[in-house]
């Protein structure tokens, strides 16, 4: 990555984590572009290279802040030198019901929609974008597990779309149990989905 392109990251990074912080303290309907490129320090013309408008800033933060939960539960998993594919994919999903129990800003911000980054990546196999590290650890990952899960990509949408929709009020108010109690049920729940998926 040269130079220019290098700088251009750096500054949509910057609109993005920006934005987040307003968006998770003031609301989205109370933030302005103006107060966006005031707190970046970039100009407003900056901003139209990136995002349409607020709401446009708004859906692809969901999709990278989710994607960036996945990527870190996938550098952990390498790390950790796991090889056993039922434990890899329960190796990323912990990590990141750890990641939002310990974050709940981030969870409240993703709310239901965690599978807004995945599918982006998963189902509909973009070429190169500005999450392209992210596109390639997913597509590395999705080849490892698809060597013994048939159609892995569908299923680990099924997962996560699970998993996003099944812990959020048991992070945030112990709804209908805690998270520490739901964890198993959930677990059990991914181990049929993982068998209906399996190749024999």
């Amino acid at each position: 990555m040269g130079k220019a392109e290098t700088n251009k990251q750096i500054k949509r990074e910057s609109l993005l984590n920006t934005a987040f912080d307003l968006f998770t303290t003031k609301g989205i309907n109370n933030t302005s572009i103006a107060d966006i490129v005031e707190a970046a320090g970039v100009a407003k013309g900056t901003f139209y290279l990136y995002f349409k408008d607020k709401y446009d800033i708004n859906s692809k933060l969901l999709v990278h802040r989710s994607s960036l939960l996945f990527a870190s539960a996938l550098t952990r998993m390498h790390e950790m030198g796991i090889t056993d594919v039922r434990e890899k994919i329960f190796f990323v999903i912990d990590d990141i019901i750890d990641a939002l129990t310990k974050d709940k800003v981030l969870l409240m911000f993703i709310s239901k929609n965690l599978g807004l980054g995945f599918s982006r990546y998963m189902m509909e196999s973009p070429a190169v974008t500005e999450e392209e590290p992210f596109a390639s650890a997913t597509k590395e990952f999705i080849e490892d597990i698809g060597n013994t899960i048939s159609d892995p990509r569908l299923m680990m949408y099924m997962i996560i779309e699970l998993t996003g929709s099944s812990i959020y009020s048991a992070i945030l108010y112990d709804k209908p149990v805690t998270i520490d109690e739901l964890k198993p049920h959930l677990y059990k729940t991914i181990s049929s989905i993982i068998d209906q998926f399996t190749e024999r």
